[in-house]
């Protein structure tokens, strides 16, 4: 679709510096009309200053859907059921966010009647594959545009200056280029001197956890409760999703849980650094694991390893729509029709530790694992067990054992005999190779 048959976009509007100044840049390049979508995923923003500054700076028409709810159901908790953390160590916060802010624009969309959607994400990060597969997967016949590989602007200082041009009012400052993404599940941070991986982040770059450091000296014990490996409640009390992760984000953070600093491979090809800040997330991720380690046999739980990185792969890069990612989530259902029960996490300086774990469906069983006198299990029964088990290593074994005294002269050459070895090898003194035994 050319610039001129665009008539109505819908842009994923946040109010922050470049989805700001994309408000005017597309009504001045593409001469159409804008509507605004706002989604609210827990970023804690004033959404009706948003709104208000979305109508005053151009939009035709804006709408905010509150999505909190839909993004822990929908995304992060069953990404939490698959153990998805990507390179082992990001909890994926703006990754599963994406899908449902997409899904919500596309939805905004097709009440206005636009034939475009646009987004505010950069031409060097995973966002713009986020969106658009979703775009592709949700709405195929919407034009997308993507003003960052469009314009002429290059970097943040030049979109300040942009907006300082046309009066557009923008949050932040050319001296703080942090690029700070919030949602329930977590905080993350970039730019700035954070583009420097050999410098620290700053000790003020935080919203949900405090320095571990600073942290109380006495650590603190809560009790998650799961249904069928969904967290349901906290010491007890039943919570929905959004209070559950918010109450847990506040008790966690408190002792500085969840922050990660790292270097991560972007879908693009290239090396970003972020810090992130994961609080409900770690203390949810380590607590269904220890309850998977009573509630899951053993081959279940190894494919489930598996299905975890996967899983984060898929949604890091941008596969949420996937056939895959859902037949996961039928696995992932089945597998955890028993993870039901309650985990105790402490808490302390930075790190949450399981330490109980109760489940009606526990397969644990004392009189199996006692070192005690049992009357379940008899241990004369494991010497055949071992044998049997050892079989492939034990015939292995004899073979090469076999296979090196047949060799016999083999091991002279290859030390360097070479062709002064004789054409027929001499017999060897000895017993009968038949009755070599390993």
């Amino acid at each position: 679709m050319k610039k001129a048959d665009v008539k109505r976009v819908a842009l994923a509007y946040s109010g922050g510096l470049d989805t700001s100044v994309m408000m005017t840049w597309l009504r001045e390049n593409y001469g159409c009309e804008v509507v605004a979508a706002i989604v609210d995923v827990g970023q804690k923003e004033d959404f009706a200053a948003i709104r208000d500054k979305a109508l005053s700076t151009g939009a035709i028409a804006c709408r905010v859907v509150d999505l909190r709810e839909r993004f822990l159901t929908e995304c992060a908790l069953p990404a939490l059921k698959a153990g998805a953390v990507y390179e082992g160590r990001y909890l994926l916060g703006t990754s599963l966010a994406r899908p449902v802010i997409a899904a919500a624009q596309v939805e905004v969309a097709r009440e206005f009647d636009c034939d475009a959607v646009a987004h505010g994400c950069t031409g060097k990060g995973n966002d713009q594959v986020r969106f658009e597969l979703a775009y592709q997967a949700l709405a195929p016949d919407l034009t997308v545009i993507a003003p960052w590989r469009e314009w002429e602007i290059t970097s943040r200082e030049d979109a300040f200056a942009y907006a300082a041009e046309r009066n557009i009012p923008v949050p932040g400052s050319p001296r703080k280029l942090y690029s700070i993404d919030r949602n329930l599940w977590h905080t993350s941070f970039e730019g700035g001197i954070l583009e420097d991986p050999g410098a620290a982040a700053p000790d003020d770059l935080r919203e949900l956890t405090v320095a571990p450091t600073e942290a109380p000296d006495t650590p603190e014990d809560v009790v998650i409760t799961f249904r069928r490996g969904v967290p349901v409640g906290v010491d007890g009390v039943r919570f929905d999703p959004v209070d559950l992760v918010g109450r847990l984000n506040e008790r966690a953070g408190a002792h500085g849980v969840g922050r990660v600093d790292l270097v991560e491979n972007r879908l693009v090809g290239m090396k970003s650094r972020g810090v992130y800040e994961t609080p409900a997330g770690t203390v949810l991720l380590a607590a269904l694991a220890d309850l998977e380690s009573i509630t899951l046999d053993r081959d279940t739980a190894g494919f489930k390893r598996s299905v975890g990185d996967r899983y984060a792969e898929l949604v890091y890069q941008g596969l949420w729509f996937s056939p895959l990612r859902g037949a996961f989530d039928a696995f992932l259902d089945q597998a955890h029709e028993t993870s039901t029960g309650d985990v105790t996490m402490r808490l302390f300086k930075g790190q949450a530790t399981a330490v109980a774990r109760t489940s009606p469906f526990s397969l644990y069983r004392e009189d199996l694992a006692t070192f005690e006198e049992d009357s379940v299990y008899d241990q004369a029964d494991a010497g055949g067990f071992v044998r049997l088990w050892g079989l492939p290593s034990s015939l292995a074994a004899r073979v090469r054992a076999q296979a090196s005294v047949d060799a016999g002269i083999a091991g002279d050459i290859a030390s360097g005999l070479g062709a002064h070895a004789p054409a027929t090898p001499p017999k060897r003194a000895g017993r009968p190779l038949a009755s070599v035994r390993s």
